[in-house]
């Protein structure tokens, strides 16, 4: 009797906690909607501060309609139309319908907060910029919080699908002739972002997947996504977080200044022609060695450089100019960035018209001189390295193949 007369109890008890159980529910419900709400709003006057400020920047390309590039890429179809993804965003190749004419569109996909940031950096700059090697920026579209970007399309896409093939598929390699002009077009278009344009800029992810291929096979270099330009001999990393790039091309002295330079730039370009020349990616095995810059390095002092040649070129190449592009390759592959050459030295190296710096016959060690922080900038001596160094031992070396 006594248990029977608690079942009340226990039916109101459960029914007050379902109740209160419901109440939360719709009170966290509520304030969910409302943050949402808010968000939106926020992103809302976001994106049309942005679309405005695009549309009032002088000299600002096209603006496309975002229904015409979402048709022109079959809704971004990522089995017929994807073209590639970085750590930026994927490309997709389109066909507008109102001319046929065919355009590679960038649809940033990182979280909304840094797309926005990227969007502009990369529109800003590369929109100032006109060169012949360099990949030409046609327009831009922003709705709804997509970011896109439109380039003119490279009908033989990116050189590392013509340089590394993948396993299973036959491909013909790249001549000797098309390497060498490909190295040429590079060269001019890098010299032209460092010295040439009106502002510096420097690239920072230097590699084979960011050069694009005309029909013509004359390269372009692309993906401007992690580029700066430089303002008052000032160069960062801006607010990304930690050292931005493909390791196996970024210079080591990155990881310790977290600033980029003409010469963390030559590195990565020194890193390319050893892919180009040797047919392999910078952190491919040789024996013994780790990376390929070991390797060649290796067959360097021992006079045997011309062993590093893509063996699929089956001996049909210049022996005079692969060796000039080994040497130079180990030359911008300097640990020590101040003894890289200069893109105008590279320019005239590449033309035949100077040799090769000299490139010491054991790859120096990365020393990196500790700055005394507390000097004075007014003390001639404040510029002067401090006794304690950095060493890179082989196990950091290691870690750039990563």
């Amino acid at each position: 009797m006594a248990s029977s007369s608690l079942v009340p109890l226990y039916v109101a008890v459960a029914v007050v906690i379902l109740v209160a159980i419901g109440i939360i529910s719709i009170i966290r419900r509520f304030f969910y909607c409302l943050k949402c709400l808010s968000r939106m709003i926020r992103e809302s006057r976001s994106d049309k501060t942005l679309v405005n400020t695009l549309r009032s920047l002088p000299g600002t390309p096209k603006e496309y309609s975002f229904e015409d590039l979402k048709k022109a890429t079959n809704n971004f179809n990522d089995v017929k139309n994807k073209l590639g993804q970085g750590g930026f965003g994927a490309v997709y190749k389109g066909t507008l319908p109102k001319d046929n004419t065919q355009v590679a569109v960038k649809k940033f996909l990182r979280d909304k907060i840094y797309s926005t940031h990227d969007f502009l950096a990369e529109l800003t700059i590369i929109n100032s910029l006109r060169h012949k090697n360099l990949v030409r920026l046609l327009g831009w579209c922003h709705k709804n919080g997509i970011l896109l970007l439109v380039y003119e399309y490279m009908p033989n896409g990116s050189l590392d699908n013509h340089i590394f093939f993948k396993e299973g598929i036959k491909k013909t390699p790249l001549s000797w002739h098309l390497r060498y002009k490909i190295i040429s077009g590079l060269v001019a278009a890098l010299n032209y972002l460092h010295n040439e344009c009106d502002q510096k800029v420097i690239h920072r992810d230097l590699k084979a997947s960011n050069i694009m291929l005309d029909s013509d096979f004359n390269a372009r270099l692309g993906d401007f996504g992690l580029a700066r330009a430089i303002e008052n001999e000032k160069t960062s990393y801006a607010d990304l977080h930690g050292v931005p790039g493909t390791m196996g091309y970024i210079a080591p002295e990155c990881l310790y200044i977290g600033k980029a330079t003409c010469e963390s730039d030559v590195y990565g370009f020194g890193a390319v022609l050893l892919e180009v020349v040797c047919g392999q990616r910078p952190w491919t095995k040789n024996g013994d060695y780790l990376l390929l810059v070991d390797w060649v390095w290796h067959l360097y002092r021992e006079g045997r450089i011309l062993v590093a040649v893509d063996p699929r070129l089956e001996n049909e190449f210049e022996a005079e100019e692969a060796e000039r592009v080994l040497k130079l390759g180990l030359a911008c592959s300097h640990p020590i960035a101040s003894e890289r050459p200069k893109m105008q030295t590279i320019v005239q190296i590449i033309s035949g018209s100077v040799p090769v710096p000299h490139v010491p016959p054991f790859k120096p060690s990365f020393v990196w001189p500790a700055m005394d922080q507390g000097t004075s900038s007014g003390d001639p001596s404040s510029s002067e390295p401090t006794a304690a160094t950095i060493e890179c031992s082989p196990i950091n070396t290691t870690f750039f193949a990563r």
